[in-house]
């Protein structure tokens, strides 16, 4: 087959340095790739693809993407590139423990050092679960190459009874109808069976349904790859499409940071808010914009978002759930609604602009997708809220919370970290009541560690029985996308390391003002400041290992929770052959 270097196609691409060489250097990885049947005409100069996997056994959202795999392995070849599919780490949010979110930056890690120890031209990210998402994105934004993002989609409605069940959204709903004695046991079985009953996401618009979506809205994915579902055969049609398009942006030289610039980090922010985003892309996006080196700041996603209304009726915040979504026009349809807003001569890899690309879009359901003079509500955007409790942020998701909670000052009731909220939340002697605000300490990203979806917190059962259905929450932790209620999420500093937080005991007076966006502990000075000096911070959890690596390096909540070494891109620089 040759492998001159006089072929100059061999050296078109970053692979030539691999397949493209005379001699031995050229040699070695030809011969040991033909191992596996390839033949020669794949080593004739074409761009090579690779197909980043996060499939998993352990990870249901994924466990359909190695046949989603050979779709696009499909597509790459039939736009003439050489496509070759390898592993990363996968992320389960239901089995994962302490939390996914302490293992997003590894695999953003795995991705970037084997897209870069590799001949890769171009990749295609296959995500779904939660973390993948920005997980694939940070690594693959880190080498700056030409990207793609294929996401698995939602699974199918969960259906019991009757009755329309959501991922996560209506497990909260279940599992108060079953402490409060509403539910039976045998009952909650049959519904778990009835809940999830297909590969896919969250069906719900949580977490990964938010980031599918997002990555839809700046361009990093083509149209509709936030909603079909998992088991619609045109996912697959999408995923064929994206292995021809990689081909396309690897021959014209379009880089992810081309794409992601900081116009898709402003549109991502104003779609979040119109389709009642989870709050865990306020984390995943501040750490992508920091591998690329965009200005972008919590303070942005305020800014950006204030006053965007959501038009998506769908839990958590509404009725419906992402098949409806899907088939009421998807995320073109929001958009295009919203399109005074949005930077419509953003790039995509489709090859047009934002603009274009929703310019067909035709809504066939106004009651799964709102018009603007009917939104869902108002206010759709995710609140940064700062004070003397925040000094440097916390949010809430507007959609999702109880308007008249909204403004609300309450007495604390203090919980010291997640196994203290377990012990104590349902103790009949505990002194809590509807007006009390509800603190969770220790549990932001060195605290637990991984900043774990526990601030939701499960509401007292002596007041479920008396018919409390939300409560003012505030916490340092995360909490899923599928969740609801008034929850003030993301304190930062944390309390783990000295912040306000750490402070707050039993009785104090929190007051939350969602109008001034002010987040405040209205205990003097001095009382502060003879608690900060009592305050011992908790013993790290880890002395090696990752563990150790992730207790030293984690940024805070308003920085990303990425590691402070991987702030900016590195491209992908020759390195040195190994033999």
């Amino acid at each position: 087959m040759g492998g001159g270097a006089n072929d100059s196609k061999r050296y078109a691409y970053r692979s030539g340095e691999w397949f493209g060489r005379e001699g031995k250097y050229g040699f070695i990885p030809r011969s040991w790739m033909k191992s596996q049947g390839f033949g020669p005409e794949l080593f004739d100069g074409r761009p090579v693809i690779g197909i980043c996997n996060t499939w998993s056994e352990l990870t249901n959202c994924n466990r359909h993407l190695r046949e989603l795999a050979e779709h696009v392995k499909r597509g790459v070849l039939m736009a003439g590139g050489f496509p070759l599919e390898f592993p990363v780490t996968s992320l389960g949010e239901p089995l994962m423990r302490p939390t996914t979110m302490m293992f997003r930056n590894l695999v953003s890690m795995d991705v970037e050092e084997s897209i870069r120890a590799n001949p890769i031209d171009g990749v295609v990210l296959l995500a779904a679960c939660d973390k993948t998402t920005p997980a694939l994105l940070m690594g693959a934004a880190s080498c700056d190459i030409p990207a793609i993002l294929v996401s698995g989609g939602p699974m199918l409605n969960g259906r019991f009874r009757g009755r329309e069940l959501g991922s996560g959204t209506d497990v909260f709903r279940l599992d108060e109808e079953y402490r409060t004695g509403r539910m039976s046991k045998a009952d909650l079985d049959d519904a778990e069976a009835a809940m999830s009953r297909s590969a896919g996401s969250c069906m719900t618009m949580g977490t990964a349904s938010t980031m599918a979506s997002l990555g839809e809205a700046m361009g990093i994915a083509l149209p509709m790859n936030g909603s079909v579902p998992a088991a619609d055969s045109r996912r697959a049609v999408l995923a064929e499409r994206s292995g021809q398009r990689i081909v396309e942006l690897v021959r014209g030289g379009t880089t992810i940071s081309q794409i992601l610039t900081r116009p898709a980090f402003e549109n991502a922010v104003k779609v979040n808010g119109a389709i009642g985003g989870s709050t865990n892309a306020v984390v995943h996006l501040l750490a992508l914009a920091g591998r690329l080196g965009v200005d972008f700041s919590l303070e942005d996603w305020d800014e950006l978002g204030r006053d965007v209304p959501c038009l998506v009726d769908l839990k958590p915040s509404g009725r419906f759930l992402m098949e409806e979504f899907f088939d009421a026009g998807g995320l073109p349809v929001v958009m295009k609604r919203i399109a005074d807003r949005l930077h419509l001569d953003a790039s995509t890899v489709g090859g047009v602009s934002i603009g274009e690309a929703i310019a067909d879009a035709h809504c066939w359901n106004d009651e799964v997708i709102r018009p603007l003079d009917r939104p869902l509500t108002a206010e759709g955007g995710i609140m940064v809220l700062r004070g003397s409790l925040a000094p440097n942020g916390a949010i809430i998701k507007p959609s999702a919370a109880t308007p008249r909670l909204m403004t609300h000052r309450g007495k604390a009731v203090v919980f010291e970290n997640s196994d203290d909220l377990r012990a104590r939340i349902d103790d009949p002697a505990l002194e809590v009541d509807a007006d009390s605000v509800l603190v969770l300490k220790n549990a932001g990203p060195i605290g637990y560690p991984g900043m774990p979806e526990v601030g939701t917190m499960a509401l007292p059962k002596k007041l479920l029985e008396q018919g409390v259905t939300d409560m003012v929450r505030v916490s340092d932790a995360r909490m899923s996308g599928t969740a609801y209620g008034t929850v003030v999420l993301h304190v930062a500093p944390e309390s783990a390391i000295g912040g306000p937080l750490a402070l707050v005991r039993d009785g104090d007076v929190i007051v939350l003002d969602t109008a001034t966006r002010r987040l405040d502990l209205e205990v003097d000075a001095d009382e502060l400041d003879r608690r900060r000096a009592a305050f011992v911070p908790p013993s790290p959890p880890y002395e090696r290992g990752y563990g150790r690596l992730f207790l030293d390096h984690v940024q805070q909540a308003d920085k990303g929770v990425d590691f402070d070494f991987l702030v900016g891109k590195s491209g992908t620089p020759p390195s040195k052959v190994s033999f």
